[in-house]
């Protein structure tokens, strides 16, 4: 008790020198549960509170993200003068935003209906924004009245964005009734948070919502589906989503190229390689449908970067797909991709004949573990040049750290033989 009366002192010193950095100490070692028992009465808190509020109204960024959790500490006594310092006008804007923050860690009606009124008077978005977050982090308590804030058009943004940082099952029925809404931003933010429930009133949501005339729409749900490839059958969803990979936006393609590959399969693996392979096709696209192919991890889809290889002819796309050949973590597939590669340097496809594709080529031999590259590698040794021989060394030490390959007279990289 000694300690705590000592601790109290302290604060009050700090408090009167302004030394905020101090105070905050004192504050939390006094709200710390082994000494908040001690404080229990009525007055102790209040003087607490009092001190804490304090370093709040006057001091820096930091020192009032430090003293947020004395805040919480002091529970519900602390909401009714960060209600005052919320809907005091005159006070400073961030203030004003820390006060915010601050109730969306007490889940009491007092505190939601003081941040319910902001989002519904309050002109700063800054504000706004904080206001509805700190409604999301309230849980399923804010539920009922963020739902109310649906009904007007000023709120219903904010209210669908913390609607979704709560991610509860109660949140869909009231998504749902705003996936039709004139605003774009409402739209795409329900169906971005509607995505990650299974809830069977979803999926038919998602795919009326491939058809949307806005882009951000089109692309949130065909990401929401690519994580359910358990209905890739019941849904037909490689067709679906395959008809993405020629949307208008190159942004939705991208995306498209990315569900079909989660999706998986050879009928998927056939749009993608349709797409990389079209002379109409944007770069960017194509080096999605690459990573895409890749990530599938099937012979046939291995099978498709290899027929790519011969049928492209930019630098681009060669360096592109011996880098994600590098990538193979499949140990069953590591040796088909270590063979495509090796298949380059054997047959001198053209891309070997660019520096920088031997050193990528170098490095996803030695990244793959194949042992059958050691002599591959070796010879890379001998090239005229340094960063290739350099590669290769670095290959071949992945390969056989204990130097089996220098047996061969390498020992020095071949820098100087």
């Amino acid at each position: 008790m000694n300690n705590i009366n000592q601790l109290l002192l302290q604060a009050q010193a700090a408090h009167n020198a302004a030394n905020w950095q101090l105070l905050i100490q004192c504050l939390q070692q006094l709200t710390q549960q082994e000494n908040s028992k001690n404080l229990e009465s009525l007055e102790n808190q209040e003087k607490l509170l009092e001190l804490a509020l304090s370093v709040l109204i006057m001091g820096d960024f930091q020192q009032r993200w430090e003293i947020a959790k004395v805040f919480v500490r002091l529970g519900a006594i602390a909401i009714s003068p960060l209600i005052e310092i919320l809907t005091d006008e005159e006070a400073e804007e961030e203030l004003r935003w820390y006060a915010a923050r601050l109730l969306g860690e007490f889940q009491q009606p007092e505190a939601i209906a003081a941040l319910v009124e902001l989002l519904k008077i309050e002109d700063d978005e800054e504000l706004r924004t904080m206001a509805a977050a700190a409604l999301g982090q309230m849980g399923t308590y804010a539920i009922a009245a963020l739902t109310e804030l649906l009904a007007d058009e000023q709120t219903r943004l904010l209210a669908v964005r913390s609607l979704c940082i709560i991610r509860h099952k109660e949140t869909i029925a009231p998504l749902l009734s705003v996936v039709d809404d004139p605003q774009i931003s409402v739209r795409a933010a329900a169906i971005e948070a509607l995505s990650s429930f299974h809830d069977e009133r979803v999926p038919t949501v998602l795919l009326r919502a491939l058809d949307d005339i806005a882009t951000s729409v089109r692309r949130e749900a065909v990401l929401g589906l690519s994580f359910r490839p358990d209905l890739r059958e019941p849904l037909d969803l490689v067709t679906r989503l395959q008809s993405k990979l020629y949307d208008f936006n190159l942004e939705v393609c991208c995306a498209a190229a990315v569900a079909l590959s989660r999706m998986g399969g050879d009928d998927a693996a056939k749009h993608l390689f349709q797409v990389l392979v079209s002379p109409h096709t944007p770069v960017k696209l194509q080096l999605e449908t690459i990573r895409a192919l890749c990530w599938m991890e099937m012979p046939s889809s291995l099978e498709y970067l290899r027929t790519a290889l011969n049928q492209l002819e930019s630098v681009t796309l060669w360096q592109e797909i011996v880098t994600v050949l590098g990538r193979v973590s499949n140990p069953q597939l590591a040796s088909l991709a270590a063979e495509i590669l090796l298949a380059m340097l054997e047959q001198k496809h053209p891309a070997v004949e660019i520096a920088a594709i031997k050193r990528a080529i170098a490095l996803s031999l030695g990244q793959l573990g194949r042992m059958e590259a050691i002599e591959p590698l070796t010879k890379l040794l001998a090239d005229s040049d340094e960063l290739v021989r350099l590669h290769a060394i670095a290959a071949l030490k992945n390969l056989a750290p204990q130097g089996e390959w220098e047996s061969g007279g390498w020992g020095d990289g071949g820098m100087g033989r």
